[in-house]
C-alpha cells in the first residue's frame, strides 16, 4: 500500500508539473471557479515578502536599478494583486550609480527586503550589495513613505528582516556573502539589535545564528512563542527552503528543510513570507528563484504545520514539502485587483505600474507640458563601452514588467511633429542580454521608421505624418513581432520574430525610449499607451 501511495504522490505531482508548462500552460493566478494556478503574477516581481494588516495583504518585490524603487502590492485574497506604490522615489539616495547620467548599476541597486507592520507603521528594510542596508517607514502602505535612510554602509551584505519582539525590542537579520576572515567562511547570517527609532544598528549586539552553502533569503517571526528563522540555502538538489527555531534568540537553534526542488522545472520557490489568514490557515508567498524571459515570477503556496514546523506546499512521504501549481483560493471572494497596465496620461503623475530605466532626468519628462499626454524631451545617450546608441545607455526609458501570458499586446500612439535631427523615439524589450526597438529616427529632417535588435538596424520606410502606431505582441513563449501603422487601423508587421531574454536578475521590460545623438534637442508626446495581456474572465 505504500508504494501504491508513492505512486500516486508522484503521478499527481508530475500531472501538476505538466499542468503548468504543457498543453495547460497558458493558466495562471484566479481561475473564477474557487481555485487558483501558479505563478498568480506571471511576470518579474523578484525576492518578495508579504504581510497580513487586518483584512488585507502587502508584498515588496525587489526593483534594482529602476525607479521609482521597491515596488509595493496589496491583495486582499493573496491572490489577486494591484501595485499601490513604491518605497524609494529618488534612486540617488542610495548611489550616483543609479543616475540618468550614470547607469551603472545593472544587476545591483535595491535588492531583496522585508515589509513588516508594527508600532503603527509600515516598515521596509533592504540591502544593495555595494552601499549597504536602508529603510523608511509609513502610515500608509501606499505611501507617501518616509525619505530614505542608511541603516549601515557597508558591502558585501543581503537579504535582510526587521523583528520586533513582544517587548517593543528590534532586531536586524542579514546575510554577509563575502568571504569572512573571522569565520573563515562565507554566507554568515548576522543578528543585531536595533535601535528604539529603527535606523541604526547596535553593532556589539552582532550574533552568527548560522552559515551553511549559499544561506540568504532570511525572515524572523515569534509564532506561539517560539522564534522562527526562515531561510534558503544551496543542497545538491538545488535552493532549498529551510527554517530554525528555538526558544531564545540566541538558540539553541533545532533546523528544518521545508520543501524540495522540482527538478524536472528547476523553476524553485525561495525568497518569500509566511503569512497567517484570519481563519489560522498558512500561506507562502514566494517568487521562483530561477528566472526565465520574463523575470521571477509569484506563486502562491500552502503551508501545512508538521510537528509544528511550517512545511510549504505538498507534504511527501518524507515529512517534505512539494510544489504546488494548483489549489483552492484561501479567501474564495471575488476580487477585481489586477495589475493595471495601459495608460492614457491624463493623471497629473505617472500611474503606479511603471518605473524609469535608472532615475529619470526630471526636466527631461511632463505630463502636463500637454496635458492628457506624455512628454519625452529626447537627450544624449551615456558613451557606452562600445560605440553604440543602444537602449541600455539611453536614459528616461520608461518601462512595465513584461507578463508571461498566452497573448500579449502593447500599442502606442506617438506624435512626432516636434522630432529633431539626431533624435529616436519608440518602443523597446529589452534586458541586459539582448534588446530590441521598433520606432522613428530623424535624419536631415527626414523621418524613418527604423528596426534595432542588438546593435544592427533595419530602415523601413519614410514617415510624413505627425503621428504613428507601434505595436508589439508576444505569446508565452517569449516570441515578440512589432508592428507599425500610419492610421491607427491596420498594422503592418516589420522585422521578424524575436526571443525576449533576461538579464543580471532581471525580466525583459517593455518600454517607450526617446534619445537623441547629437544633443539635448527634440520631443516626442506619447497620446497613451495600451497593455493588454490574456487573464482567465
Amino acid at each position: 500500500m505504500k508504494v501504491i501511495r508513492i505512486f500516486f504522490i508522484l503521478f499527481f505531482l508530475q500531472f501538476q508539473a505538466l499542468f503548468l508548462y504543457g498543453q495547460l500552460s497558458e493558466q495562471w493566478g484566479d481561475q473564477k471557479n474557487g481555485t487558483y494556478v501558479n505563478p498568480v503574477l506571471p511576470a518579474d516581481y523578484s525576492d518578495l515578502d508579504a504581510i497580513r494588516v487586518g483584512e488585507d495583504y502587502y508584498a515588496i518585490s525587489s526593483t534594482m536599478q529602476f525607479s521609482p524603487g521597491m515596488v509595493v502590492l496589496h491583495s486582499r485574497d493573496l491572490v489577486n494583486w494591484e501595485i499601490i506604490g513604491h518605497v524609494v522615489k529618488d534612486l540617488t539616495a542610495i548611489s550616483p550609480e543609479l543616475n540618468w547620467n550614470r547607469m551603472n548599476a545593472y544587476g545591483k541597486g535595491i535588492w531583496a527586503g522585508s515589509i513588516r507592520y508594527y508600532k503603527n507603521k509600515f516598515w521596509v528594510y533592504f540591502g544593495t550589495p555595494d552601499d549597504g542596508f536602508f529603510m523608511s517607514s509609513a502610515s500608509s502602505a501606499a505611501g507617501p513613505w518616509e525619505p530614505l535612510h542608511q541603516v549601515w554602509k557597508t558591502r558585501g551584505w543581503d537579504d535582510c528582516s526587521s523583528f520586533c519582539d513582544d517587548d517593543g525590542q528590534l532586531y536586524f537579520i542579514a546575510t554577509n556573502f563575502e568571504f569572512d576572515p573571522k569565520t573563515n567562511k562565507q554566507y554568515n547570517i548576522h543578528l543585531f539589535k536595533m535601535s528604539p527609532d529603527g535606523k541604526g544598528l547596535i553593532t556589539s549586539s552582532d550574533t552568527i545564528i548560522h552559515q551553511s552553502k549559499g544561506s540568504e533569503a532570511n525572515k524572523l517571526y515569534k509564532i506561539g512563542g517560539l522564534y522562527f528563522h526562515y531561510f534558503s540555502e544551496v543542497r545538491e538538489e538545488g535552493r532549498v527552503m529551510m527554517m530554525e527555531r528555538a526558544k531564545k534568540l540566541t538558540g539553541p537553534w533545532e533546523i528544518r528543510q521545508l520543501n524540495h526542488v522540482d527538478t524536472k522545472l528547476d523553476k524553485e520557490p525561495n525568497q518569500g513570507g509566511l503569512i497567517q489568514l484570519p481563519n489560522g490557515q498558512w500561506c507562502f508567498f514566494t517568487h521562483h528563484g530561477t528566472g526565465d524571459w520574463e523575470g521571477r515570477v509569484a506563486s502562491l503556496l500552502p503551508v501545512q504545520w508538521v510537528d509544528g514546523w511550517p512545511i510549504i506546499g505538498a507534504v511527501g512521504e518524507d515529512g517534505i514539502g512539494r510544489m504546488v501549481w494548483s489549489a483552492a483560493k484561501p479567501i474564495n471572494n471575488k476580487s477585481d485587483l489586477e495589475i493595471k497596465s495601459s495608460d492614457d496620461f491624463s493623471s497629473p503623475i505617472l500611474n503606479a505600474q511603471w518605473e524609469w530605466n535608472y532615475q529619470p532626468r526630471i526636466e527631461k519628462w511632463s505630463l502636463t507640458e500637454r496635458p492628457g499626454h506624455l512628454r519625452l524631451h529626447a537627450f544624449e545617450t551615456v558613451k557606452p563601452v562600445k560605440p553604440l546608441y543602444h537602449i541600455l545607455t539611453a536614459g528616461n526609458t520608461l518601462t512595465q514588467r513584461t507578463m508571461r501570458t498566452q497573448a500579449n499586446t502593447v500599442t502606442i500612439k506617438m506624435n512626432i511633429a516636434h522630432m529633431a535631427d539626431g533624435q529616436y523615439a519608440g518602443l523597446t524589450h529589452f534586458s541586459t542580454t539582448s534588446y530590441s526597438t521598433l520606432g522613428v529616427r530623424q535624419v536631415q529632417n527626414e523621418r524613418y521608421l527604423v528596426y534595432e535588435y542588438n546593435g544592427k538596424d533595419t530602415v523601413g520606410v519614410k514617415i510624413t505624418g505627425k503621428s504613428i502606431w507601434l505595436r508589439s505582441t508576444w505569446d508565452i513563449h517569449g516570441k515578440n513581432t512589432y508592428s507599425f501603422s500610419l492610421t491607427g487601423r491596420v498594422f503592418i508587421p516589420f522585422a521578424g520574430i524575436t526571443q525576449l531574454t533576461w538579464g543580471s536578475y532581471r525580466g525583459d521590460r517593455i518600454g517607450i525610449y526617446n534619445y537623441n545623438v547629437l544633443g539635448d534637442k527634440g520631443y516626442v508626446d506619447i497620446d497613451w499607451f495600451r497593455y493588454r495581456y490574456w487573464k482567465k474572465e
